[in-house]
């Protein structure tokens, strides 16, 4: 059987600590560690600080790589083709771009399938519908097409739509045309 004596037991805190109980012990322990590191010139803080040899003199950016993200760090693919197109001055292009590449998505794959973006000319988005009945159905829902389009690719991209139904079936072949009332229902 051994003897167990109050050597073998861990220190307590010191008799001034000793009230202190839990996260209040561990904060004013460390405390006063920090003060002991700063009585010796070391440079101590709370977490995000950094030393001010790491901070340049001039201007208030800093030289140093840091755990956060950086501009040195990679970049995806999008973002630095989207900084180059900003960069350019491609942007207003590159939103006319998407409006066509980002359809289905912007619009709904059920519209999508009856109806398709033909021009885009100074804000004003050609859609082509399948049927006149599709063309009608669009016309009705055009506010909301609006808005869908403006919250995905930005205000001021498309302020209107034309929407346009299947042309009628064209009697004109070659380059000549005889002027006159055309053909008419005369078989029968």
């Amino acid at each position: 059987m051994t003897d167990s004596t109050d050597d073998d037991a861990p220190p307590g805190p010191p008799p001034e600590l000793a009230h202190l109980k839990g996260m209040d012990l561990v904060r004013r322990t460390l405390e006063e560690a920090r003060g002991a590191a700063r009585s010796q010139g070391k440079d101590v803080g709370r977490g995000g600080t950094s030393s001010t040899k790491d901070v340049p003199l001039r201007g208030s950016r800093r030289r140093w790589s840091g755990p956060g993200p950086d501009s040195r760090d990679p970049q995806t693919l999008g973002r630095a083709t989207s900084d180059l197109a900003k960069n350019r001055g491609w942007s207003p292009r590159v939103a006319e771009g998407s409006v066509f590449g980002q359809w289905a998505t912007v619009v709904g794959d059920q519209i999508a399938e009856h109806a398709n973006p033909a021009a885009l000319r100074e804000g004003v988005l050609t859609v082509e519908a399948e049927s006149t009945a599709w063309a009608t159905q669009l016309r009705m829902i055009q506010a909301q097409i609006l808005a869908k389009i403006a919250a995905a690719v930005g205000d001021g991209v498309v302020t209107r739509l034309k929407i346009v139904g299947p042309a009628g079936p064209t009697w004109r072949k070659g380059r000549y045309n005889v002027p006159g009332r055309g053909p008419r229902d005369t078989y029968g």
